[in-house]
C-alpha cells in the first residue's frame, strides 16, 4: 500500500516536471520572440525559468532515487558474496542518508536566511529557490531510509542487491563483450 502511494507521488512529480518544463519553454521562447521581433520582453522569464530549472532537477532526482536510476558501478559489488553485497550496500545507504542530511540542513538554513530576501524581478521570497533542496532531502531521505531498512532487516532479496544503473554506453558495450574482458579503448570514449 505504501509502495503504491509512493508510485502515485512519483507519477505526480513527473507530471509536475513536465508542466514546469512546458512553462519554461513557453517563457523562454516567448521572451526570445518578443526581444527580437518587438524589442521588448517578459521581465520575469529568466528568473522564473532559473527557479523552475532548479526545481525540475531536484524533483527529477527524487524520482531517480525511487527508481534507483542514479549512475553507479557494480565492479566490486558484483564480485562479493550476498552478505558482502548487503554490508556494502547498507554502508552506501548510510553514507547517502548522511549526505542527504547535510543537504537538508544546508538548504533549510539557506531557506531561513533568505526568507525575507526578495528576488530582484519577481519580488518573491528567495526561500522558494532553496526550498527545492529541502523537498528533495526530505523525500529522498524517506526513500533511502525505507530501502536501507529493507537491507538491514534482510527483507531485500539477494536479487535486488545489485540495482546499479550503468550508463547506456557501458551497458551496450558490456552486453557485447565477455564479462571478464575490459571494453576496448575505442568503446570507452
Amino acid at each position: 500500500m505504501l509502495n503504491a502511494f509512493i508510485d502515485r507521488c512519483c507519477r505526480a512529480i513527473n507530471l509536475l516536471i513536465a508542466l514546469a518544463l512546458a512553462v519554461m519553454v513557453v517563457m523562454v521562447f516567448g521572451n526570445v520572440v518578443l526581444r527580437y521581433a518587438f524589442n521588448s520582453g517578459i521581465a520575469i522569464s529568466e528568473e522564473v525559468s532559473r527557479w523552475l530549472f532548479v526545481w525540475i532537477t531536484f524533483l527529477g532526482a527524487i524520482v531517480a532515487v525511487r527508481e534507483r536510476g542514479h549512475l553507479g558501478t557494480d565492479f566490486l559489488l558484483a564480485r562479493l558474496p550476498p552478505l558482502g553485497q548487503r554490508i556494502c550496500l547498507g554502508l552506501s545507504y548510510g553514507l547517502m542518508l548522511w549526505c542527504t542530511w547535510l543537504l537538508f540542513s544546508g538548504a533549510l538554513a539557506q531557506a531561513r536566511i533568505n526568507w525575507d530576501v526578495d528576488a530582484p524581478v519577481t519580488g518573491a521570497s528567495m526561500a522558494i529557490f532553496y526550498a527545492s533542496g529541502v523537498v528533495f532531502a526530505v523525500a529522498s531521505g524517506v526513500l533511502l531510509a525505507m530501502d536501507g531498512w529493507r537491507i538491514v532487516t534482510g527483507q531485500m532479496p539477494d536479487s535486488e542487491l545489485l540495482h546499479i544503473t550503468e550508463s547506456e554506453e557501458l551497458a551496450s558495450v558490456g552486453s557485447t563483450l565477455p564479462h571478464a574482458a575490459p571494453a576496448p579503448a575505442t568503446a570507452r570514449k
